[in-house]
């Protein structure tokens, strides 16, 4: 048996050798790096997305509180014409009663009459002003509103299908729940984590059977979600890496990991190749402790991080 063992891991170091040239491993570094700029400029949107509408809320909520300066100011010209009417009636009334006076008092109460009557169309016109700019701010209080609404709606329907895949995955994945998977949701985003025991062999970056039909059930609930971008991260503990050949650190295994699970997905030939990345982290990103063989378990595992396309919102956000 243990003659086996070492002729099987002379055999595996043998192909490894050959298996990742330089050149390759380089342009899965290119890869991996232009995706984390991809990944960082989609956050950047999403949160751009909800900065700005944070500030149209604001808008808005200023926006209220000036119609409602502008209608008591409104309300104040309006009581300030009637008020004016009212001084002109009886001026009109004084001027019949001193119609029969003297030419020179005939004359002042003209001229104040005039004074009266340009006041008067002097506040009107102010009214009529005040009155068209309230109905320009009401209109424009009614596109950002709107604006609001349809960012809002996008944002719940992203949010509810996210629910939904993430739903759909624990249902599609339930039998392999307790061999190390596990669905959760975090951020809008929906994680898939399958750790090494249902993947890997210690060591290697081939997928064992239970692996492939995990594997193989997401890639149909992800083919039935195309405008969904799907990124593999692979992870490993801190304990360095003791084979040969062009893998020579655990960065190049989470790597080569995560490629290979990248390749069983594309075996559904319904999935879109372009919404797919792979992506090693090494030991970079742990979930646990590596001070126990319990957390570094947890640590050495495949991630499928399913994020929401934000290309309608930022459209509207561009209008």
């Amino acid at each position: 048996m243990k003659l086996l063992r070492y002729f099987l891991i002379g055999f595996l170091s043998l192909n490894l050798v050959g298996c990742v040239s330089q050149k390759k491993f380089l342009e899965l570094e290119e890869d991996f790096n232009s995706l984390q700029r991809v990944n960082k400029e989609l956050n950047r949107k999403l949160d751009k997305c909800n900065s700005e509408k944070i500030a149209l809320e604001d808008e808005l909520t200023y926006s209220k509180d000036r119609i409602e300066v502008l209608k008591t100011q409104r309300d104040d010209l309006l009581a300030d014409l009637k008020n004016s009417k009212s001084t002109l009636n009886k001026l009109n009334e004084s001027y019949d009663a001193l119609e029969q006076n003297s030419s020179q008092v005939l004359a002042e109460n003209s001229q104040q009459n005039r004074k009266l009557l340009q006041k008067l169309e002097k506040k009107e016109i102010t009214l009529a002003k005040e009155q068209n700019r309230l109905e320009q701010l009401e209109k424009d209080l009614q596109a950002r509103s709107l604006r609001i609404r349809e960012l809002e709606g996008l944002i719940a329907q992203k949010e509810q299908k996210m629910q939904n895949l993430k739903d759909n995955l624990s249902r599609a994945l339930t039998n392999f729940e307790g061999q190390g998977l596990s669905v959760e949701m975090r951020n809008g985003k929906v994680y898939v984590s399958m750790e090494n025991k249902l993947l890997f062999a210690s060591g290697s970056w081939e997928v064992g059977n239970e692996g492939q039909k995990a594997v193989q059930e997401l890639a149909k609930v992800l083919a039935q979600n195309p405008d969904i971008a799907v990124l593999i991260e692979g992870h490993t503990d801190d304990v360095p890496y003791e084979g040969t050949g062009a893998i020579t650190d655990n960065w190049d295994l989470s790597t080569k990991r995560a490629t290979e699970v990248l390749k069983l997905l594309l075996k559904n030939e319904t999935l879109n190749p372009q919404n797919l990345t792979a992506a090693g982290k090494g030991e970079h990103a742990p979930l646990a402790p590596n001070t126990t063989e319990e957390g570094r378990a947890k640590n050495r595992r495949i991630e499928v991080v399913l994020t929401p396309k934000l290309d309608e919102i930022s459209k509207l956000l561009s209008e």
